[in-house]
């Protein structure tokens, strides 16, 4: 939450200088009115200006869209960033467009680390945490159908060669959807070992 005071000749001077220094619109502010203006003795000696507090209103979703549109203009790339929203009315980020590609990066990686700077910065103001997904062309949904075909192969393995197998380092995201995967396997166990960024899952006989 952001607040700060100002003062002004009248409530509404106070309020616009307010807004400018936040850059931002009335709609997004409460206005709590510290003090009202007086004239004073021959409208000149002992006058106060007026001075209010302004409150500035996070929206998560909106800070999110607006930083991360700004680092991809930054970037000049021939990508648009959409407001989504899935079925249980969660709201998301999505990118598209022809160079997308880079900021999905290998595996996902660089839009994980997008993901990361959006929530750090769109929560700046926020009265709670709300943490904000970020999607490219539904690399997300792909992503996950990749990992568990692979879990499945891996299982198998285990089962047939009676041997446990360490897959490659993953991120938290990654290894989560191996695990879950796997969770309810009735011959099998998963874990993680290692260290970041080197932490890999480990699927084993029970």
């Amino acid at each position: 939450m952001k607040k700060i005071s100002v003062t002004g000749k009248t409530i509404e001077d106070a309020v616009q200088s307010g807004l400018a220094q936040l850059n931002t619109t009335e709609e997004r502010v409460k206005v709590h009115i510290i003090e009202e203006p007086t004239k004073g003795f021959l409208g000149i000696i002992g006058s106060k200006e007026a001075k209010v507090e302004l409150e500035y209103i996070s929206d998560v979703i909106d800070e999110a869209f607006e930083f991360l549109k700004d680092i991809v203009d930054k970037m000049k790339l021939d990508v648009s960033v959409e407001i989504g929203q899935k079925k249980d009315n969660e709201k998301f980020l999505n990118l598209t467009g022809p160079e997308v590609g880079i900021l999905i990066g290998r595996r996902g990686q660089t839009l994980d680390s997008l993901q990361y700077l959006v929530n750090i910065a769109a929560n700046r103001y926020a009265n709670s945490y709300q943490r904000v997904l970020l999607d490219a062309e539904n690399f997300r949904e792909k992503r996950k159908k990749t990992l568990e075909q692979l879990a499945g192969r891996i299982a198998a393995r285990v089962i047939r060669y009676k041997r446990e197998v360490s897959l490659e380092p993953m991120p938290p995201q990654d290894r989560k959807i191996i695990h879950t995967y796997l969770q309810d396997h009735s011959k099998l166990d998963t874990k993680s070992e290692g260290n970041e960024p080197n932490r890999y899952v480990v699927i084993t006989l029970k």
